[in-house]
């Protein structure tokens, strides 16, 4: 299995190299650690150069949109092209749920970090939330040279199929084990086998039946088998379709 996106910097229930070790025992052959902040896009990248399976990505999620300077910009520029380890620029994006950082500038620095990811030829790691319309409206602009994946996807149908229509590819995590996220489960059965990818999150959103844990990569097998379940194929067929897409987008 290769774990798509998680925050390894983040997690704090044990050593990093233990944690890794439990993660490849269960099958996580491949890491993705993914920036989201000015003080983390050094960190990710000391961690993949660290561990020959883990990769990382570079950008600005929108919660700290308001952080993005052109110092920032040439730091993430830089970073990519200069290590191999880079594979993609995320995690970017709108979310206004929260509104942490202003959604006009949320709006520009997407465009911007979209505009990178052309620019590198990378693809992108979106990270979308009450903001269907908008995301859409953006990458519209883009199209039809971006590639990416929009990562833990809770979104409405409508963006679902314009994501999936575009080629992009829809990842899931845990909660696709909740119990109250059936409208999301419906969006994994109608997304094509070839346009899914697996991921934890991690620390964050622990899938059943470890809640009130910290979630790590060796729990994504939870959700390699709930996918399985609801696209009603084996479990080996879904982790080497899915380990193909990851290979695929991001180039592995």
């Amino acid at each position: 299995m290769i774990e798509t996106h998680c925050h390894l910097d983040y997690l704090k229930q044990d050593t990093l190299e233990n944690i890794l070790k439990r993660s490849h025992d269960e099958g996580v052959s491949k890491i993705m650690t993914i920036a989201v902040d000015p003080t983390n896009l050094s960190k990710v990248i000391e961690i993949a150069n660290s561990h020959d399976n883990v990769f990382c990505s570079q950008g600005i999620h929108p919660h700290d949109a308001k952080d993005f300077t052109q110092e920032v910009k040439n730091t993430i520029i830089q970073n990519t092209q200069q290590n191999a380890k880079v594979l993609a620029i995320g995690e970017i994006g709108l979310d206004f749920h929260y509104n942490n950082s202003p959604p006009d500038v949320q709006k520009k620095v997407f465009e911007e970090q979209l505009q990178i990811a052309l620019d590198l030829n990378k693809p992108i790691i979106i990270h979308t939330r009450e903001a269907d319309d908008e995301t859409k409206d953006i990458l519209k602009n883009f199209l039809p040279k971006l590639k990416g994946v929009l990562h833990s996807f809770t979104a409405g149908k409508e963006l679902a199929e314009f994501a999936l229509n575009a080629g992009f590819y829809l990842g899931f995590n845990g909660i696709i084990t909740f119990k109250n996220a059936q409208s999301v489960r419906d969006i994994v059965d109608i997304t094509p086998l070839d346009q899914l990818l697996i991921e934890t999150d991690s620390p964050f959103l622990t899938p059943v039946p470890h809640r009130g844990k910290e979630n790590a990569p060796f729990y994504l097998k939870h959700v390699a088998e709930k996918v399985a379940e609801i696209k009603r194929v084996s479990i080996e067929e879904l982790i080497k379709v899915t380990t193909d897409n990851a290979h695929r987008l991001l180039d592995l």
